[in-house]
């Protein structure tokens, strides 16, 4: 395992990403204000835990410096995620209202697993989440260490995956409760459903025109 310096230089790095707006945390906020607090938790479970368990088990088959190197493998991500994202937006804002695509007023609830699919897709199309573990985490493992490289690798990205599950998860509690101030207010619940559906537009249109993430390197 990394030493104590490194491994701190390491999570230092780790929580400097994680707070900064991104892609799964305004998904997240999006949702906390749009459908409450057990939504925008049910996103931050599949952003972290349900895609950490597909990411870091790719990371430790080795499958995933496959995907590093294929300029045309991000891509595909990439627009698939940014499709996805304008997709649900859409969907919210023709349900919001009751003149809005023939949707009723109250907002939709979100099942369990759609709210878990969202998150983990978001997640898994999102390229920039995925150069952090497949480029950034492994330069942090010591290969003449006594742990065999695939534990250091599954330690450093459970840590980074339970990091960003906290974080996530206290965002969608403040999110949520947000939200559930609006809910009381009858006026406002079909403008949750617009703000959410916009706020997932806007990151489709953000990932589609990012470009490669890995220049951000």
């Amino acid at each position: 395992m990394p030493d104590i310096d490194t491994f701190l230089t390491f999570y230092v790095a780790v929580l400097a990403i994680q707070l900064s707006p991104g892609p799964d945390m305004m998904l997240v906020i999006g949702r906390g204000v749009g459908q409450g607090r057990r939504t925008a938790l049910l996103n931050a479970i599949g952003i972290t835990l349900l895609a950490g368990v597909i990411q870091i088990s790719l990371l430790i088959l080795g499958v995933a410096s496959l995907l590093q190197a294929s300029p045309v493998a991000f891509d595909i991500l990439r627009w698939a995620g940014a499709a996805y994202l304008v997709w649900l937006g859409a969907k919210l804002i023709c349900g919001a209202g009751r003149n809005g695509c023939g949707a009723r007023a109250a907002a939709q609830s979100v099942t369990t697993a759609r709210a878990l699919r969202e998150g983990a897709i978001n997640n898994l199309t999102n390229p920039k989440a995925l150069v952090f573990l497949f480029a950034f985490l492994p330069q942090f493992v010591n290969p003449e260490s006594s742990w065999p490289v695939a534990v250091q690798l599954l330690l450093l990205g459970a840590v980074t995956k339970l990091s960003n599950f906290v974080i996530l998860s206290s965002i969608a509690f403040g999110a949520g409760t947000f939200g559930g101030w609006l809910s009381r207010r009858p006026m406002l619940i079909a403008w949750q459903e617009r703000f959410a559906g916009i706020v997932m537009i806007l990151l489709g249109l953000r990932l589609a025109l990012s470009g490669d993430a890995r220049a951000a390197r």
